[in-house]
């Protein structure tokens, strides 16, 4: 009679700890998330809104600029405040009180009776960004088991492209005068449904420990964790790293401390480029530019679609890729394409777009732009800071990251039909190219690889006296 092996004998059996994580983890990630849904959805439905906003409120190419650039000097001020909240009040309870300002935002920009007043409105919605694009990754970070941790943070910017998809058939299927006020009201029910699932889920347990509520901590990673896993020594390593914060823990002052520089070189370089690169000048204004461009409005719109479909689908590549090739790898992969196909956009312009060759080049090159720069940047752009950002300082560093995105956000969206008016469409795109480049450049001198570290050996890394990225290297 043949010897029966018992599964847990088998050589391929996992050890304890090490098999799926719970179904509350991906809960964590999945409720969240709706932050990024959000975040997509009202950055991206001035898109679609512009095309008649413009004309409900004769509204001139600067006013056009100011009605879709006040949401990210919002989102500067959401992303500074957020931070500090999060350390003297907690993750979970910072990104609950955004989604209530999503909602209060929402609501004000449908019934905006004038320009004044809607303006005001997408500042109120930009302050929910801010604290949304801040906060959410770090909160999936500090509750994510590691070898999840990249696809579920990545899960953020796929909802933000989703919400971008979904800004873009409501554009579409509201075009017409008095639509966008609709297109704007619907971002409420996301909201909601983001207010009342975040009321089901943990706090963050590096959070609890750094408040001395280890207890607590204890439990909710024991909920988070697999059957088996080592929460004690977790436990360990998260208190480890949290005694040596020092007495003023998270505050501005501890940025200029020289063994943090490695990582606030590279969440803010990292943060820059991924507006630099062009991503959302294409977001923003794509209907705007192919409309002037002499394409008709259902022909802008429904690329605009196309554009929301390829950022969904490089959510989805970049979810996988980050865990499967790791970070830094995806993005020397990826970005080179970027620079590519925003190239050949910028030719593609050089000329008159009266042919249907020309416009079918600038079609797909847009596409192929979106493809490559998603993976490439946008699934990394919220995950790498959150990674290298110590605890004793991720409150104030990673505002200081998210500062930085939309800071640069803020700079494209005011310059971008400014620079196409001056150095005209080939121009603006060259420059752009030229942005990727040079991302290209910084990322393989600079970025380290993080995929597979624990967010505390990460830390270690920048004390070595090797440097950071080769300490990393070496673990």
């Amino acid at each position: 009679m043949p010897e029966v092996i018992l599964a847990a004998d088998r050589p391929s059996a996992r050890p304890p700890g090490t098999g799926r994580p719970p179904m509350l983890v991906y809960a964590v990630a999945a409720v969240s998330a709706l932050g990024g849904l959000l975040f997509g959805y009202d950055t991206g439905i001035i898109s679609g809104a512009l095309l008649h906003l413009r004309n409900d409120l004769d509204l001139s190419s600067r006013e056009q600029e100011i009605v879709v650039s006040v949401i990210l000097l919002g989102a500067m001020v959401g992303a500074l405040v957020s931070g500090r909240l999060a350390i003297r009040h907690g993750r979970r309870k910072v990104v609950t009180a955004v989604a209530v300002i999503f909602a209060v935002g929402a609501v004000a920009a449908a019934l905006a009776p004038d320009v004044s007043t809607l303006i005001a409105a997408r500042f109120v919605l930009g302050l929910a960004v801010g604290g949304a694009s801040n906060m959410v990754p770090v909160y999936i970070a500090e509750l994510a088991p590691a070898a999840v941790r990249g696809r579920l943070m990545v899960l953020f910017q796929l909802m933000v492209a989703i919400g971008q998809l979904i800004a873009y058939l409501c554009g579409w299927a509201l075009s017409g005068s008095g639509g966008w006020r609709v297109m704007f009201a619907l971002a409420v029910i996301p909201a909601v449904a983001l207010a009342l699932g975040m009321m089901f889920l943990p706090e963050s347990p590096r959070w609890l420990i750094a408040q001395n509520r280890t207890d607590d901590a204890v439990r909710t990673l024991r909920r988070l964790r697999p059957a088996g896993a080592d929460v004690t020594a977790e436990v360990a390593e998260i208190a480890s790293v949290a005694a040596d914060a020092p007495a003023e823990g998270g505050s501005w002052r501890q940025l200029r401390r020289r063994w943090l520089r490695p990582a606030l070189l590279i969440a803010v370089g990292i943060a820059a480029f991924s507006q630099l690169t062009g991503i959302n000048a294409i977001v923003y204004y794509a209907p705007t530019i192919l409309n002037d461009a002499g394409f008709g409005d259902s022909v802008s719109l429904l690329t605009g679609i196309g554009i929301g479909a390829m950022l969904v689908v490089a959510g989805v590549v970049g979810a996988i890729a980050v865990d499967k090739a790791g970070r830094r790898r995806t993005m020397l992969w990826f970005l080179p394409g970027s620079a590519l196909a925003m190239a050949v956009l910028a030719l593609a312009f050089s000329t008159s777009t009266e042919s249907a060759a020309q416009r079918w080049t600038v079609i797909i090159s847009l596409f192929a732009y979106i493809l490559f720069n998603g993976v490439g940047m946008q699934a990394v752009v919220w995950l790498i800071g959150p990674e290298i950002l110590p605890l004793s300082v991720r409150g104030p560093a990673t505002s200081l990251a998210t500062l930085s995105v939309w800071g640069f956000d803020l700079l494209i969206a005011m310059t971008a039909l400014t620079a196409i008016n001056t150095i005209g469409r080939s121009g603006t795109f060259l420059f752009y190219a030229l942005m990727n480049v040079a991302c290209i450049v910084f990322v393989a001198l600079k970025v380290p690889e993080t995929k597979g570290r624990s967010l505390e050996s990460i830390e270690q890394a920048l004390h070595s006296p090797l440097g950071f990225r080769r300490a990393l290297e070496k673990r």
